[in-house]
């Protein structure tokens, strides 16, 4: 669906309103994917948000009710795919004058392909896949990119010379015309691929691998026959979680900036020229190189949009200290509400040694004792490793990393949990007795 082009979208028109977060969102433009997991995601973070903040109350330990939040957020995520559909084809994303029945073509290709996203993740959901429909759409997107990066064969004009978008065919390409073509291949003016970002790419890949091995291990042991354990709590204790829902904030800001100021730009007074100041101003980011890019350079937009590679930071600076200040805080704080509506609290592991008639040596096996001493990680871990996570997503994207930061990050952590459950399979396989235990029944 990322190479199968929409029917009756105009060949380079109209912006596109996701660039900064096609990575995170598994989508392409002008394809099939356009919509990618956006409605899927959106949907999601409200119905965390309204959660979080008390505005709807839910017990995760009743299966009724949880079942009920799960339809629900369901429901929305078709209602998102509708919305999103319509507003893309409404706010010009293919061009202001494309037609009524060039649009509604379009209108009918975006709903079907998103709602076959929803099913595929259903079925993922429903056990006749491995780990979580929207980590493999992410990891199939990035993966895409991040290909398409080094080794895309479309052409990039520049300085009167065109040149392969990939970066390392750019790199052999300058070395058979002169040297100033070959430093020029190190970094690249706009969005274009570059061979500083795709070594950003490999150090990222390095230390999300080696951070994630970090862990606290908690002695326990069996209540009855004393047989000693360790309870793992990981530094990265909600793993890619608070990227993705701060990215899909992000997103929508960039996309409700770029409707306004698609429709609004011209107005010089009154409440639609606040909100296109307030949501932000856009300006043409290419360089001259023939490819307009459009990106936000003042209000909201700005400050949730990561500052492309060193040339955009040294330009915008204020814009890239905000970017990385709004990542780290908003990832550390829904680091921090997901332990508790995913059912990794410390209550929530309280309850799930004890009912394993699990026990820490030299406490009582009493829930609020339990709790307690895990309060001393859990929260921890949630707050410190939503943090880091924040600074090295924001940092990825500040050196023009292919696929994105926030997308390397995602899909180290999607392919090592990929790999642990082909290990867990391999393990129930050999020893069937373990496999209730691993979750695998």
């Amino acid at each position: 669906m990322l190479n199968i082009p929409l029917v009756g979208v105009p060949k380079d028109e109209g912006t596109d309103p996701f660039f900064a977060m096609r990575a995170i969102l598994a989508s392409q433009r002008g394809s099939l994917a356009e919509l990618g997991i956006g409605p899927i995601v959106t949907a999601g973070l409200i119905m965390q948000l309204l959660v979080g903040s008390q505005i709807i109350k839910v017990d995760f330990s009743n299966s009724e009710e949880r079942a009920l939040y799960t339809g629900t957020q369901k429901i929305l995520a078709v209602l998102m795919t509708i919305f999103e559909a319509l507003a893309y084809i409404l706010g010009g994303a293919y061009g202001e004058d494309i037609g009524f029945e060039a649009s509604m073509l379009i209108l009918v290709q975006l709903l079907v392909a998103g709602f076959i996203i929803l099913l595929m993740d259903e079925i993922i959901q429903k056990g006749y896949g491995l780990g979580s429909g929207i980590s493999l759409f992410i990891a199939a997107s990035v993966s895409f990119n991040i290909f398409d990066g080094m080794f895309s064969l479309s052409p990039e004009p520049s300085g009167g010379f065109v040149y392969f978008r990939g970066c390392i065919l750019a790199f052999f390409q300058g070395i058979f015309n002169d040297e100033a073509s070959v430093a020029a291949s190190f970094s690249r003016v706009g969005r274009t691929p570059d061979l500083i970002g795709l070594m950003a790419t490999i150090v990222v890949f390095a230390i999300v691998i080696y951070v994630d091995s970090i862990k606290i291990e908690i002695p326990v042991q069996h209540s009855q026959y004393k047989m000693p354990a360790r309870y793992p709590i990981k530094f990265l204790y909600t793993s890619n979680i608070p990227v993705i829902l701060v990215s899909a904030l992000f997103a929508n800001i960039y996309f409700i900036s770029n409707l306004m100021w698609n429709n609004w730009k011209g107005a010089d007074s009154g409440i639609k020229y606040f909100l296109v100041r307030f949501f932000g101003t856009w300006e043409d980011i290419s360089g001259g190189t023939g490819n307009q890019q459009l990106a936000p350079i003042t209000g909201l937009a700005s400050y949730t949009t990561a500052p492309y590679g060193p040339e955009q930071i040294a330009k915008y600076p204020v814009n890239a200290i905000i970017y990385l200040v709004l990542m780290i805080a908003l990832c550390g704080i829904f680091s921090r509400i997901w332990i508790d509506t995913a059912g990794m609290s410390s209550k929530n592991v309280a309850k799930q040694l004890l009912d394993a008639n699990m026990q820490i040596p030299g406490f009582r096996r009493n829930p609020r004792i339990v709790e307690r001493y895990l309060e001393r990680y859990i929260p921890t871990a949630a707050w410190l490793g939503g943090f880091f996570i924040g600074v090295l997503a924001a940092f990825a994207d500040f050196l023009g990393a292919l696929g994105t930061g926030t997308g390397i990050l995602l899909t180290t952590g999607i392919l090592r949990q990929y790999y642990e459950i082909f290990a867990s399979e391999q393990v129930s396989e050999t020893v069937p007795a373990l496999a209730g235990f691993l979750g695998l029944k």
